[in-house]
């Protein structure tokens, strides 16, 4: 075989910086979504606002649920999906097959988000990402360029109408005795079941040993599974949509398209950020013994302003890196963002071990203002080790892992200072 012809990781030169600058910034997102749910139990973050916080909590809890919550895996999601597409464009250039490469690459991700799941945190996003990717693969690789938004779009709003749907046959449920007396049943059991399911993660996570907390973990998983159902469809309409943007030239070339950005980021982020207050006016707080038509249109409505925030997020930062006065701070996030795999694993060894009970046990300890000043902390660490460390080496410990499997050898990791010199 040719050497011309043999498909090789992705050079530094040759990445999308705006690509790295977005997942440096979704990595501060996703741990400002996290770290409730590493402080406390995995459920209760996922719930909206805590009604028993106060004061200085209970502005920072509501801000979180309004700003970051749904706003930041939509993000990685179209990350990931534009990963994809330029994975998919530099073999079919280099004439190399597609299908094994990415396969390969896939189920080396699964394998990861499970050991994340099952060894060391319960709330990983690797294997939804892994599974949804082999959908991707298998239905969506030749899809033309202009449907790719359209299906995007269907996919990402099929959960959120399916939300407004059940809210609305919960409604007329009421209105027959019977009928409301066996979903209020239901529900009642669902909510109870909910309550058993953070008692025992509060008691394994916060007080237990690590073999409690690998226990726990298996639970969640299989927990987890069910939601699959639902965010599936999500993350898969944003992996279409992330295609779209690298297919289309909108992610390298965003100059090209000054209408599309504008509309993200005047149109798309004042209306999703209005629908959220919305959603949050009529649901604060996910009620699991709930389901009315209030509550549905709440759900879609989060649903589909977190999307649209999500997209006003990155038209921001892709101005911010054409702006002379920003493109140098931005900049210090691509470092991160190229290792963002390992990062986002550092992130949840670092907070597992520091508040789970068989680490330093600050479980349920640190309270809702501070977690952000540790958040900003833990990630102003994590970009200057980013620094330091591709400063020296090709890559992040896990990238170079994750991609010595996908193209069935190591490639080189530390920087040769001769030839650089």
């Amino acid at each position: 075989m040719n050497a011309s012809t043999i498909l090789t990781p992705v050079s530094a030169s040759e990445r999308i910086e705006a690509m790295d600058v977005l997942r440096g910034f979704a990595l501060l997102g996703i741990l400002l979504m996290n770290i409730e749910s590493f402080n406390g139990p995995l459920l209760t973050a996922l719930s909206g606002l805590d009604p028993s916080l106060t004061g200085a909590d209970r502005w920072v809890d509501a801000l979180i649920y309004i700003l970051v919550q749904g706003k930041f895996y939509t993000l990685f999601s179209l990350l990931f999906g534009m990963g994809f597409a330029v994975m998919m464009a530099r073999a079919q250039a280099a004439g190399r097959p597609f299908v094994g490469l990415y396969l390969r690459r896939t189920i080396a991700l699964l394998a990861i988000g499970l050991i994340h799941m099952l060894l060391i945190w319960s709330g990983d996003i690797l294997t939804i990402y892994a599974l949804i990717a082999l959908v991707m693969l298998l239905l969506f690789r030749n899809t033309a360029q202009s449907r790719l938004p359209k299906w995007g779009i269907a996919l990402y709003l099929l959960p959120a109408l399916l939300m407004a749907v059940f809210g609305a046959f919960g409604a007329l449920a009421q209105l027959d005795p019977a009928a409301a007396a066996g979903m209020n049943e239901a529900l009642a059991a669902q909510e109870a079941e909910m309550a058993r399911v953070i008692a025992a993660e509060r008691e394994a996570y916060g007080t237990g040993s690590y073999a409690d907390a690998v226990a726990q973990r298996y639970e969640d998983f299989k927990l987890f599974l069910g939601y699959v159902l639902l965010m599936g469809w999500q993350i898969l309409g944003m992996f279409l949509l992330g295609a779209w943007f690298v297919r289309s030239g909108a992610i390298a070339r965003p100059g090209e398209f000054p209408k599309l950005y504008a509309r993200l980021r005047w149109v798309a982020l004042p209306l999703g950020l209005a629908m959220m207050l919305v959603s949050f006016t009529l649901m604060p707080t996910v009620d699991f013994a709930r389901m009315d038509l209030a509550w549905g249109v709440a759900s879609a409505l989060s649903m589909t302003g977190s999307a649209l925030m999500c997209l006003g997020y990155l038209a921001w930062i892709v101005r911010g890196l054409q702006s002379s006065d920003w493109v140098a701070k931005l900049r210090l996030l691509a470092p991160a963002g190229r290792m963002a795999l390992t990062n986002y694993l550092v992130q949840s060894i670092v907070c597992t071990l520091i508040f789970y009970g068989y680490g330093l046990g600050y479980f349920e300890q640190l309270s809702r203002a501070w977690q952000v000043p540790f958040v900003l902390a833990l990630f102003a660490a994590q970009v200057a080790l980013s620094h330091w460390w591709l400063a020296r080496f090709r890559h992040g410990p896990a990238e170079w892992a994750w991609r010595g499997v996908t193209y069935w050898r190591a490639p080189p990791l530390r920087i040769d200072s001769r030839a650089a010199a």
